[in-house]
């Protein structure tokens, strides 16, 4: 199989490869964390989150702290499986080109 195949288009926008790789390593992530980790605006995040989410890849938890929402996300068994695909693959495709 090639190694290309393993290679997610979903994972190629910035803001996307940063929201995985933040929630691969911690439990979970707030929006305003993720926010100015990545120095994006609320709609750009909120519109990369959407599109995560719709494909099962990140879990959304809202909750209120006083009258404040509080939105965090964490990542999903399908999204950690697909994600570590990904780099799998691109580390692969990088060591053939040594």
């Amino acid at each position: 199989m090639s190694i290309i195949k393993n290679i997610n288009k979903i994972f190629n926008n910035r803001v996307r490869l940063g929201i995985m790789s933040a929630l691969m390593v911690n439990e979970n992530v707030d929006f305003n964390t993720l926010k100015e980790l990545l120095d994006v605006t609320d709609g750009n995040l909120a519109s990369h989150i959407k599109a995560l989410e719709k494909l099962d890849y990140i879990l959304i938890m809202k909750s209120f702290i006083g009258k404040k929402t509080n939105t965090k996300y964490s990542i999903t068994k399908l999204g950690e499986l697909e994600f570590k695909k990904h780099i799998s693959a691109l580390e692969k495709l990088i060591s053939q080109q040594k």
